[in-house]
């Protein structure tokens, strides 16, 4: 109303101030607490170094870090428990702490030397991006052994044991690779369910060979064989060609990078680990790449079911030799088959028009390889 002084939203309290900081009111109660302690000494914080007894809250903190370091592919931001010696002076001395030497916890079976240490893990959330899982104790032992770079081993609870688990892990260890042990069940969903024969090793991005130095590489041995793969877009099939190029002294498998597949974890498990001992080159344009082979000397074979040359009258398989398959569905594209010098049939007694990708693959390397052995 007209008149009345009363207003509603006057203030009638002080303003409130600037919070008050350990420099004023609260420094009092600092007072007599010491000086804060570093990281690696402190029991509760993830970079505790110390010898006196890990809480399960900085173990659950340390683990977690290591696994998520392990599936970024860089060094855990953690400390070593037991290698600062934080006693201050007491009886008993140095606590024992986690060493490399230390055996699994309720992990793989079995007798014998004590191996590196497994962590043990929970749950693991890889992003896509990052590095991807070689499965399989024969692939992840091949790959071990020709030093292929890895960012953690995980193993699963109640594994069995027996010599590729003991070269696994033993071979882990002295690499320095992050062994991470996790239930069989966290093992399958990391996975998606793929038989993993209770190990899994965690690999960056393939490696791939330089073309130009894949042919010369070739070009050194006594009789050159390699194989191009056109448009093989199953990942089983580019592993099962790449195992049977490695059983029959091939020397290099390429292809392109697009609408084809590449060497994924799943390529790397159907070729057993052969993967790691066959250079694998990808190209921008195949037929380009095939022109370039036959320059360098090897004769182009394309592998089709109607070609005029029997598999089995081939005099070409005893000389430099580029053999190449293509793709599961339609075959050899128009312009790498009118490319190839000769396009080559496999007879068949059967009324099967033709046969997988991967095993038309191998019966001809068989056949090259039965050639140049007995002529």
């Amino acid at each position: 109303m007209p008149g009345n002084s009363f207003n509603a939203s006057k203030r009638t309290t002080s303003k409130k101030g600037a919070a008050a900081g350990s420099g004023g009111k609260n420094r009092a109660g600092l007072k007599g607490r010491g000086k804060t302690l570093p990281a690696d000494e402190r029991p509760w914080h993830k970079g505790y170094s110390g010898t006196e007894k890990l809480p399960e809250k900085t173990a659950r903190k340390q683990d977690k870090e290591r696994r998520a370091a392990a599936a970024e592919g860089r060094a855990p931001k953690v400390g070593m428990p037991g290698t600062k010696d934080t006693t201050w002076g007491r009886s008993g001395g140095r606590a024992p702490g986690i060493t490399r030497t230390q055996t699994t916890r309720g992990g793989v079976r079995g007798g014998g030397p004590r191996g590196p240490r497994i962590a043990p893990g929970r749950r693991s959330n890889p992003t896509k991006e990052g590095p991807e899982l070689l499965l399989g104790r024969n692939p992840v032992v091949e790959a071990l052994r020709a030093l292929v770079p890895a960012t953690a081993l995980y193993v699963a609870q109640g594994l069995d044991i027996d010599d590729r688990v003991t070269e696994i892990v033993r071979t882990s260890g002295d690499r320095g690779i992050p062994i991470l042990e996790i239930s069989r069940n966290e093992l399958d969903r990391m996975t998606g369910g793929v038989l993993h024969q209770g190990v899994g090793l965690q690999v960056p991005p393939f490696a791939y060979e330089d073309f130009d130095d894949l042919v010369a590489a070739a070009l050194e041995q006594t009789a050159p064989l390699l194989v191009a793969l056109d448009g093989i877009t199953d990942p089983r099939n580019l592993g099962a060609v790449i195992r049977s190029v490695a059983a029959f002294g091939g020397h290099g498998v390429f292809m392109t990078e697009r609408r084809a597949a590449g060497i994924t974890a799943t390529a790397w498990r159907t070729s057993a680990g052969a993967a790691a001992r066959v250079p694998v080159s990808q190209v921008v344009n195949l037929t380009r790449a095939v022109k370039s082979a036959q320059k360098a000397g090897f004769t182009a074979i394309g592998l089709d079911a109607d070609g005029e040359t029997d598999l089995y009258q081939l005099e070409a398989a005893v000389g430099p030799l580029l053999v190449v398959v293509g793709s599961e569905g339609r075959g050899l594209s128009r312009l790498v088959g009118e490319t190839c010098d000769l396009r080559v049939s496999i007879p068949m007694a059967s009324d099967v028009e033709s046969l997988n990708a991967s095993v038309a693959a191998a019966v001809t390397l068989a056949e090259v390889s039965r050639r140049r052995l007995y002529g």
